[in-house]
């Protein structure tokens, strides 16, 4: 996509852009930590690469501002590569194909990686010029945030000499989020036996599609539905009635995103292939009248399957539909001082062949909250079900929240300076989603930190885009506060 020159400002748009050109999915951000370097080079600016593939870029403070705060602007570089099942995307070789519809910038069937393009390109953009009075300047850019906030876990202490910190990978324009929620994994290994495939057998496959997804934290409340658990929902309600074989069973994506599709193959005696296409209909209705217009897009497909070698046996196809529905999902809590924000959630997020590893599947849940008690309380809930039902589980590492400061300078400053620009206060708040800011406190724990961004919707699914005033709305206010540092 050419740029457009009506979009504001055109620095940031431009380096959006031309990021969007660069491959980055997470874990595979090599050429974009490079392309970070080389403009750092070619601006003759101080860089620093680290071990973990952080990059950070200094510049110095502009005439007469050598007195100011030093600030962090920060972001992490790497994106959510997610796409429509439909779309002939490779993340790690093609460009984004981004377009405008209306005030909205958005991706043709993949993930736009505005999610957290946005906070390179605002930094980037800062970096490159020569009429913009700031103080001393570090922009952190961190790696594969987006699979367990590995960059911020990694990043060595001492290595930033500010002590002030924006982060930019908020996503809605005059808020600024003052904490966040932990968050960790659990990971279910379902280990099955498998026999023949029964003669006289119809197999099919279904695939439920069209869901919202959306991401795990910001998006868990708005009672969208989990393909996982909507589509073993289905097997758990007609295996009472027909007797159902199961081939196999794929759903969702990464740990982070509420899964959109999810699809099996089973098999039931061919004198119930019409009776099982009437409970698909039903049930596609049943679903629809649920969700209403939070899940318009819902569908469920049936389609003739060739009939596999092999089915699971029957009483591990029991254990494994029984604690896939059982497993808790999507809100646990409500934060009880905060009305409207969500204290604990877990998410249903994946079920895929164990690589390397033949009848084994791995089941991922991601489990957040914003008190550390609640959080190992909800991840044992989820252990215990999928341990009940004779699986091994394990936890990956996790990350800490990070604690709301009400008293933060740095947070009252940028309040008075939003009101002079824009004449009303932010919307103070705290986030259920999870930041690399806690992560940062425990290496360097006497930083103030906020978190501002422009809007976006969709985050982590292909319906992923960014409304383009909010650019410059984010744009002009982190520009005067700078200038009042």
């Amino acid at each position: 996509m050419e740029l457009n020159k009506t979009l504001q400002p055109a620095s940031v748009w431009h380096y959006f852009l031309e990021l969007c050109k660069v491959p980055r999915p997470s874990f595979k951000t090599q050429a974009v930590q490079q392309w970070l370097l080389d403009f750092a080079a070619a601006h003759h600016l101080e860089s620093v690469h680290d071990k973990a593939g952080n990059v950070i870029i200094r510049k110095p403070a502009t005439p007469g501002m050598e007195k100011a705060k030093p600030v962090i602007l920060q972001g992490h570089m790497d994106m959510v590569c997610e796409k429509n099942g439909d779309v002939q995307h490779d993340f790690e070789k093609d460009p984004i194909d981004c377009y405008i519809d209306g005030d909205w910038m958005k991706a043709r069937g993949t993930t736009l990686g505005a999610d957290n393009g946005i906070a390179v390109a605002m930094s980037l953009a800062l970096l490159a010029a020569d009429d913009i009075k700031h103080g001393p300047l570090e922009c952190l850019f961190t790696v594969d945030e987006e699979v367990g906030l590995v960059g911020a876990s990694n990043i060595e202490p001492g290595l930033l000499k500010g002590k002030t910190l924006i982060n930019l990978d908020s996503e809605d324009d005059h808020w600024i989020c003052i904490g966040c929620a932990g968050g960790i994994n659990t990971l279910a290994h379902f280990t099955f036996e498998t026999e023949k495939a029964p003669k006289d057998t119809y197999f099919f496959k279904l695939t439920i599609n069209g869901l919202n997804g959306g991401h795990s934290g910001s998006d868990i409340n708005l009672g969208r539905g989990n393909a996982n658990q909507l589509l073993v929902r289905f097997f758990f309600e007609t295996a009472k009635e027909l007797p159902l074989c199961l081939a196999s069973f794929v759903g969702g994506g990464l740990s982070n995103a509420i899964p959109r599709e999810a699809c099996f193959i089973a098999g039931v005696p061919m004198a119930s292939k019409e009776d099982l296409r009437v409970r698909v209909n039903l049930y596609e209705a049943a679903l629809k009248a649920e969700f209403g217009q939070i899940e318009a897009g819902l569908k469920l497909t049936l389609e003739t399957a060739e009939a596999p070698a092999e089915v699971l046996k029957k009483a591990d196809t029991d254990r494994f539909v029984a604690s896939m529905y059982a497993c808790p999902n999507a809100v646990i809590r409500m934060n009880k001082d905060m009305p409207g924000q969500v204290d604990t959630s877990t998410n249903l997020a994946s079920v895929k062949p164990a690589a390397g590893k033949k009848n084994q599947w791995t089941i991922v849940t991601s489990q957040r909250s914003s008190i550390e008690s609640s959080k190992l309380d909800v991840v044992g809930r989820v252990q215990a079900i999928f341990e009940l039902a004779g699986m091994k589980t394990e936890h990956t590492e996790g990350y800490p929240g990070w604690a709301p400061n009400p008293d933060s300078p740095l947070l009252k400053l940028m309040v008075e300076v939003h009101k002079d620009l824009f004449g009303e206060d932010p919307v103070v708040y705290a986030i259920h989603a999870g930041l690399e800011c806690g992560l940062f406190l425990q290496k360097y724990p006497d930083w103030d930190m906020v978190s501002i961004g422009p809007t976006m919707r969709g985050v982590h699914s292909p319906d992923e885009k960014l409304f383009v005033p909010s650019v410059e709305s984010v744009w002009r206010f982190l520009l005067a506060v700078l200038a009042k540092m």
